[in-house]
């Protein structure tokens, strides 16, 4: 071989894998923005920008207002028609043939057969075939297949109905009929294949291997049906928990209903008669001063008497008469007018008030407890009976936080145990009286519930309207149950009644800054790297390994292990963006670097206009309050991290609850076209 024949060799050998190299580089482009993965079915809209079918119809089905790209958010006033882009499907299958990855699993495939009745006579090329001859290698119509079965002469030959493949039957290299399956091989042969290429191989014939076929398909087809059964059944019996879980929800809820009615209403008894007494005290002061006004009114009216007696004197000042004359004033000269100081604070009325504001503070220390405690405050025996339960309740003490967080530093925080996500793994987590008193308290219920609610207490008597008959029905009916929460899984804290004075939270105000090693390429950072806006347009970023290289994301400078940390987020649009924490060992180049999508981050994300919590690809919907500015309190100490809709106060949303192992950083995932995010300075 010459020396130019090799270095040709070697130049289209370098030619050609430079072609794979350039079109693996492609990858990026070939993800589908929404499940970040490689794209399957690809559709492109009117602006330009493509996705997969089905993740387009997904993300369109969730939308209540409008239909828009979820890219670059245009709006389209009826839902367009999608159109396969073939092109990309083109790209697509010579990636997949150069990379090596397999094509998508279609979930419909038909199998086209021939139909055995289009097979003509091989003879006369007319009449419709009835037999083929596997020795002859062909097909036969009623009269030309007699000799087969009449004369002797072809009483070897093989008789089958017609085959519509038949010449795919014979060997491509020797013509003959393949009549065994080599099972080294997996190939059908023929009898010169066995001599030759195939000799020594383990073989069957095809008979052998269509039944064996068959019989291995039918007993996966037996299992697939004993499988689909067994599912149906599981299927019916969720649907028939689904009515029962209901139904008890809405026992539940009635009962609750109940008890949550007589506390109003005794309050709402106990406020009107409230107001009773202050009118009562307005009425008494109203009263005094019609009096005294009366009395200083009929004083001014003697005392103008007396005034015009005067004047008529003095017009008469010439006359021997006026040296004569003498006048008294009246005695109530000598009364000093006064105006006295009248109000409502009566001794019933400060005792209303005072029971009030005593009443308010009570409940709101009962409230700033968490759920799983308020029992124990409530109820103090009751609580102590539990917690020293240890010998009786194994795995308890054990799995409780051993600190709670303090209700004055933690009162914005109200932390429930998560509806969703896995149950705690100890046994007894709901500790249960036994059925015998449990009936006693149903039964001391009823009698209670049956009894007429009793008048409102006036507090000025020295009574206590707070362990009313109906407060100590609810303290019953709580008691009976007591969850001990798993610590381990993201704590959903609805929308609170109280907010937060954001002055409370500033002290624990810390500054920010966006870390450049671990923005996307999307992203650009501005304003000393306080500000990260996406766009379609990559920046020339170096590629090093803390960036991310999938997801639209960027972590802070500054991460957290201990104590109390607060920051605050401005977005320009809360949709398709995410805000949450991160551990410096999350993942930054595959699919699950997603924020919330795997064990090592947290975040509160919106898609389009559904605010969900994720924690390791669990999901809890949560209410949007769509807010312009969020807060959010890191407890290092405590495990958890708050967040906050940020008002003239601050209105927490959502509570994580989970004991940090390391540091975690403020993290941050912005995907629509042109959104940011700011990191805001903090002030009052």
């Amino acid at each position: 071989m010459s020396v130019f024949a090799v270095s040709g060799g070697c130049y289209l050998g370098r030619v050609k894998m430079a072609e794979n190299m350039s079109l693996l580089g492609l990858e990026d482009e070939l993800t589908c923005s929404i499940c970040l993965c490689l794209f399957e079915n690809p559709v492109s809209l009117i602006c330009g920008h493509s996705f997969c079918a089905n993740c387009l119809e997904a993300t369109w089905n969730e939308r209540v207002s409008s239909l828009s790209c979820p890219q670059c958010r245009m709006v389209f006033p009826s839902k367009p028609e999608l159109k396969k882009n073939t092109v990309l499907s083109a790209v697509l299958d010579a990636y997949r043939i150069k990379a090596g990855v397999s094509e998508p699993v279609k979930e419909h495939f038909e199998v086209k057969k021939k139909d055995p009745n289009a097979i003509k006579c091989d003879n006369c090329m007319e009449a419709k075939a009835v037999k083929t001859c596997l020795t002859c290698m062909a097909s036969y119509c009623e009269d030309h297949v007699r000799p087969h079965r009449e004369n002797a002469i072809f009483r070897a030959h093989q008789l089958s109905d017609p085959l519509p493949d038949l010449m795919e039957r014979l060997c491509s290299h020797h013509g003959k009929l393949m009549e065994f399956y080599c099972s080294q091989h997996q190939s059908c042969i023929c009898s010169t294949c066995l001599q030759d290429m195939h000799k020594g191989c383990e073989f069957i014939t095809t008979d052998e291997r269509r039944f064996k076929q068959k019989t291995d398909l039918t007993d996966k087809l037996n299992i697939l049906e004993v499988k689909t059964d067994k599912n149906q059944q599981v299927i019916i019996q969720m649907k028939e928990q689904q009515n029962k879980l209901k139904d008890l929800a809405v026992t539940r809820k009635r009962i609750l209903e109940a008890e949550y009615r007589q506390i109003r209403e005794m309050i709402d008894r106990d406020e009107k008669e409230a107001m009773l007494a202050i009118d009562k005290e307005q009425e008494k002061g109203q009263s005094k001063l019609v009096s005294l006004m009366k009395k200083f009114n009929e004083n001014i009216e003697k005392m103008n008497r007396t005034k015009s007696e005067i004047n008529s004197l003095l017009d008469q000042s010439q006359s021997l008469e006026f040296l004569k004359v003498s006048v008294d004033l009246p005695s109530v000269v000598n009364f000093e007018p006064y105006n006295p100081r009248i109000n409502v604070e009566g001794k019933e009325v400060i005792a209303y008030h005072s029971s009030a504001v005593a009443l308010k503070e009570w409940i709101t220390k009962i409230m700033d407890h968490p759920l799983e405690n308020r029992i124990s405050v409530l109820k103090p025996e009751f609580g102590k009976s539990v917690l020293g339960a240890g010998n009786q309740f194994p795995g308890i003490l054990s799995e409780t936080p051993a600190v709670l967080p303090n209700p004055r530093d933690m009162s914005h925080m109200r932390i429930t145990s998560p509806d969703r996500g896995p149950k705690p793994k100890f046994s007894g987590a709901k500790q249960k009286i036994s059925s015998k008193s449990a009936n006693k308290d149903q039964k001391d219920h009823k009698e209670r519930k049956d009894q007429k609610p009793n008048k409102s207490r006036n507090p000025s008597k020295g009574e206590n309207p707070l362990f009313s008959k109906s407060m100590e029905n609810l303290l019953d009916t709580a008691a009976k149950t007591v969850d001990i929460p798993d610590i381990n899984s993201p704590a959903s804290s609805p929308a609170l009644q109280n907010s937060v004075k954001r002055s409370d939270l500033l002290k624990y105000g810390t500054i920010l800054n966006f870390d450049f090693r671990t923005a996307h390429k999307r992203i650009s950072l501005s304003e000393n790297n306080t500000k990260a806006t996406v766009s379609d347009e990559t920046a020339h970023y170096p590629d090093i390994p803390l960036r991310f290289s999938v997801c639209s994301q960027v972590l802070c400078t500054k991460g957290f292990s201990q104590g109390r940390h607060y920051w605050e987020i401005k977005m320009s649009s809360n949709n398709f963006c995410g805000l949450g924490l991160a551990y410096g060992r999350i993942d930054r180049k595959g699919p699950s670097s997603r924020l919330g999508r795997n064990a090592d981050s947290w975040c509160v994300e919106w898609f389009n206009i559904k605010l969900s919590a994720w924690h390791n690809s669990v999901e809890t919907v949560l209410q949007n309050p769509n807010p312009s500015r969020v807060g959010v309190l890191l407890d290092c100490d405590q495990g958890s991290a708050t967040f906050y809709n940020v008002q003239d106060r601050a209105y927490p949303f959502h509570t994580f609850v989970f004991p940090f192992t390391e540091a975690v950083y403020p993290a941050f995932w912005i995907f629509s076209n042109g959104s940011s995010v700011s990191l805001c300075k903090l002030s009052n």
